[in-house]
Order: C-alpha cells, then sequence, then structure tokens
C-alpha cells in the first residue's frame, strides 16, 4: 500500500472518530436525541404560600428544589401581586424570596418550576459533605427502648446499611414490640417518621438526614413533601423509605429539602402552610437538551449553529443536506458507474425537487429541458458564439418558466408555480451540454445521461427528505466529518464499476 493511501486512510479514521465521538458526546452527556419526534416529560411544580400578615413589612422566603436524582429545574415562575420577588443563597440553600412594605390580612403568593428528567440514575444527588452527628436527648423510657433496637438491630448487621434496614424492619414489623410502641407513642399517627429513624441512626452513631420531596404524579393537589432518610456511608449514600422500608428513591421522587433546612419562613405574618399541585406535559427532547446545554454554557453549543438568528438556522437545514447529495453523487458515479450529464448537477435538481416535490419537479425538468433543445437546435444554424449561445439559452429558459408559471396559474396548478425553484443558469448549461452531446454523441447517449441525472437525483431527494437524515445533519453536524471521510476512502477506489459488469459478461461467458 502506498504512503499516500495510508495517510488518507488515517486521515479518514481521524474524521470518522472525531465525528462520531462528538455525536456520542451530545447524545450521551448533552441528552441530545438521535432520532426525531421524541418527547420528554415535563413536570409543573406550583407552590400555593398562605399566611395571616400582620399589616407590617413582610419577607417571605421558600426553599428551592434541588437539582439532582436525574431532574434539572427547566424553568421558575413565580405569582405576587404587591411583592418584590428575588432568588437568594442562604446556608448553601436556594430560595426564593418575597417581600413587602406592608401586607394586611390572607396573603397568597404562588411559585412554579418546570423540571424534566435527564438523567437515569436514581441517586445521581448533587455531593454535599455528610452532616455532623448532633447529640440526642432523650427522656426514659424512650432512650432504653431506643437503645434496645439499635442493640438487636446491629447484632443481625454487618454495616450501615444494614443496620438501618434491621432497624426499619423493626420499626414497622406488625405487631410492634414494646419498645417500638413506646416510640411511636409521639406520634399522633403512631406511624414511623423519618426524623424518628434519623434519630435513632444517630444514637447508633452514623451520620444521617432527612429529604424531603414530591413524588411525581399527574393531577395530584393539595400535597405536603414527604420524608426520606439519606445514610452516609463513607463516599455511599443510601436511602430510605421510613413508612414502607423501601431501600433507595423513587424514579419519580423530586427532592425539594435536605437536613435541617427549613422550608418556609416567614417574617410579619403567622400561621403559614405550604400546599403544592402537580401536573405533566409533553416537550421535544431536542428542545430541553438545547435549553440545559446554553444554560451550562457548553463550548460544543456556544459556537454552534444554534447561536445563529432563526432565519439562518432554517437556510442551514437545506445547506447540510448537500453533503448527503454528494455522497450519492459519488457513490453511484464512482462505484455503480451511472453517468450524469453534470457532475453535481444532480444534487441541484434534488434541492429543487425538495421545494416542488419529486414527480412535480421531474415533470417541469423535462417540460423545460425539452422545449430548450429544440429551441437550442434552432440557434445552432446561426453559427452563435459560445458566450452568446449561452446568453440566449438563459432568456429562452427564464421565457419557459415564466411561460409554464402564467399557464400554471390560469389553469389551477399551483404545484406548477414551484419552477422558480429551478436555477435558471444550471438548467440553461444542462440545454447547452446535452445538444453538444446530442451532436457528437447522439440522442442515445444524451437519454443515458439524462435518464442517470433523473434517477441520481431522485435517490439524493429521497435521502435529503428523509426525516432521520434531516434531524441528524441538523442536530449532529460533526457527522459531515464522517461523510467527508466516506467521500475521501471512495475516490481512492480504481476497480471495476457495477455496470461495467454488464459490459464485460460476454467475455466471462466465453
Amino acid at each position: 500500500m502506498r504512503t499516500s493511501q495510508v495517510q488518507l486512510y488515517l486521515i479518514a479514521l481521524l474524521l470518522i472518530l472525531l465525528g462520531l465521538g462528538m455525536t456520542l458526546y451530545k447524545h450521551f452527556a448533552l441528552d441530545f436525541p438521535l432520532l426525531p419526534g421524541q418527547t420528554r416529560q415535563v413536570w409543573t411544580v406550583e407552590a400555593q404560600l398562605r399566611f395571616q400578615a400582620a399589616g407590617e413589612p413582610a419577607t417571605v422566603s421558600l426553599a428551592r428544589p434541588l437539582s439532582g436524582n436525574g431532574y434539572e429545574v427547566l424553568r421558575e415562575n413565580y405569582a405576587s401581586s404587591g411583592y418584590g420577588f428575588s432568588l437568594a443563597e442562604r446556608n448553601r440553600q436556594q430560595r426564593a424570596e418575597w417581600t413587602t412594605r406592608q401586607a394586611d390580612g390572607e396573603q397568597i403568593l404562588y411559585y412554579s418550576l418546570q423540571v424534566s428528567r435527564f438523567d437515569d440514575s436514581p441517586t445521581d444527588i448533587a455531593a454535599t459533605p455528610a452532616p455532623e452527628i448532633p447529640r440526642i436527648d432523650l427522656d426514659e423510657p424512650l432512650l432504653t427502648a431506643a437503645q434496645a433496637l439499635i442493640d438487636e438491630a446491629r447484632s443481625h448487621s454487618a454495616d450501615p446499611r444494614s443496620l438501618a434496614i434491621q432497624l426499619l424492619q423493626q420499626l414497622n414489623s406488625p405487631p410492634p414490640s414494646q419498645e417500638v410502641r413506646i416510640l411511636l407513642a409521639r406520634n399522633s399517627d403512631q406511624q414511623v417518621s423519618a426524623e424518628q429513624l434519623v434519630e435513632l441512626l444517630h444514637l447508633a452513631g452514623l451520620p444521617a438526614q432527612v429529604i424531603k420531596g414530591l413524588l411525581l404524579e399527574d393531577g395530584r393537589r393539595n400535597l405536603q413533601l414527604e420524608g426520606m432518610v439519606e445514610l452516609f456511608d463513607d463516599d455511599q449514600r443510601y436511602f430510605f423509605d421510613p413508612r414502607s422500608s423501601r431501600e433507595g428513591l423513587p424514579d419519580n421522587f423530586l427532592i425539594w429539602q435536605r437536613g435541617q433546612v427549613s422550608l418556609l419562613d416567614v417574617v410579619g405574618g403567622r400561621d403559614s402552610s405550604v400546599n403544592f399541585s402537580i401536573s405533566a406535559s409533553s416537550a421535544s427532547a431536542r428542545t430541553l437538551a438545547l435549553r440545559s446545554a446554553k444554560a451550562e454554557k457548553v463550548a460544543l453549543i456556544d459556537f454552534s449553529i444554534y447561536t445563529l438568528p432563526i432565519a439562518d438556522q432554517n437556510a442551514f437545514k437545506t445547506i447540510l443536506l448537500v453533503p448527503i447529495g454528494t455522497l450519492v453523487v459519488v457513490f453511484l458515479r464512482i462505484i455503480i458507474g451511472i453517468r450524469t450529464s453534470g457532475t453535481f448537477m444532480p444534487i441541484l435538481m434534488a434541492l429543487a425537487f425538495i421545494q416542488t416535490t419529486l414527480l412535480t419537479g421531474i415533470l417541469i425538468f423535462l417540460i423545460v429541458v425539452s422545449i430548450g433543445l429544440w429551441i437550442r437546435s434552432a440557434l445552432s444554424n446561426l453559427n452563435l458564439l459560445l458566450v452568446a449561445r449561452i446568453s440566449s439559452v438563459v432568456i429562452v429558459v427564464i421565457g419557459i418558466m415564466s411561460g409554464l408559471s402564467i399557464i400554471s396559474f390560469k389553469l389551477g396548478l399551483e404545484q406548477i408555480l414551484t419552477v422558480t425553484f429551478f436555477p435558471m443558469i444550471i438548467l440553461s448549461w444542462t440545454i447547452e451540454r446535452m445538444s453538444i452531446l446530442w451532436e457528437e454523441e447522439g440522442a442515445r447517449e444524451v437519454l443515458i445521461q439524462g435518464s442517470g441525472s433523473l434517477l441520481v437525483a431522485s435517490l439524493a431527494y429521497l435521502l435529503m427528505t428523509n426525516q432521520l437524515i434531516e434531524h441528524l445533519t441538523f442536530n449532529f453536524p460533526e457527522l459531515l466529518l464522517v461523510i467527508l471521510a466516506f467521500n475521501l476512502m471512495l475516490g481512492q477506489y480504481t476497480g471495476y464499476r457495477l455496470s461495467e459488469l454488464v459490459r464485460f459478461a460476454p467475455m466471462v461467458k466465453r
């Protein structure tokens, strides 16, 4: 193998790896969908805040949800007539704050957000250090009952995780033991709470904290946050539902609070409460991924087509399809051996077909070229110079296109009006080439090259209008590097074309 060939294949391999690598990065890291029409579920969560104002300045602070557990906050809105609104951070917790100079009577504030799941991992939570274990002071007989439960669980466990599981099984086992009844007597509903399990884990010397959130289910109203327990064991995190004894966070659990952070603080009011409502909808997966990537200022997106004005983006949707047409032309001419009138004239025809539809475009092409060839043969008798002859053909083509438009409009054939999308200069040059070919090679060669051009243009049109290819070329323009690599490799092919098998078939038979 020659050195030039080795270099070409190395360059092609590099282009393929680079194009596919960037495409896979956008898909797996930035969540860009590989298939068109993919949607993602979007949850709208609305918090309704109520309190009784005391007729003085009021400040209301609400904890905002945490990004994690695979969910990402897309948009936040608030409704608070007469209040100023701001986003703040206090004790490493993001909060929404409302302020007013004077408020009196019942006050109702609204805070809503949209979240969507971007990661299938149920435990992908922002890393935070383990909390310090506080001193737990319990009166008798609570302390004795708690210690008895811990000793029993420790004897049947091997690590912090299994200790927590044993404690949950004891707290939820029917009928409850005497120690469990003593501990649960403090609760009005006689049910295990997340705070009680954390209290027992602290007594056992294990770092743990309460996390609160919402189970995302469509149509739910007047909800309160549900408590879960997060247990820390070195770099591992374990989550437990204290009431069901289940381990792990549910996939539809949106974390809103962690640790000792308060949910709602009201200064200048009393009797405050928060209720939550949830609704579900669908949104384009591509739109959500693009919005997230722009918010994170990903360089691959900041310097991409997405930053252009919408009008320019729409233009590039068509421009980025041209390499697909070039690959079709290269493959059919070099590997199959189809002859065309002009090298890349079929691509321009395919672009025109996109605007006119395939059958209408073929019909217009045949009419214009047929009439143009007839008029061109008449011009050949005038012995004009090449420049003047081509100019005359251009004028004739414009006249033919104008005539077709007028006639089709009068007949109500609106599709024929799209004749204006055909490139006039290319049509004129095609007519000139076919006329010369007719004189030198005969009508058969004109028919072969003309039909070959239509075949290649039709195949290019079918690929360029494929919904999947349109989606990939616009959203993953990095794949153009892969197309370039294939073009380079096809350019090295010097073997027989498939069409030549017919030509040499008699030799094989002999």
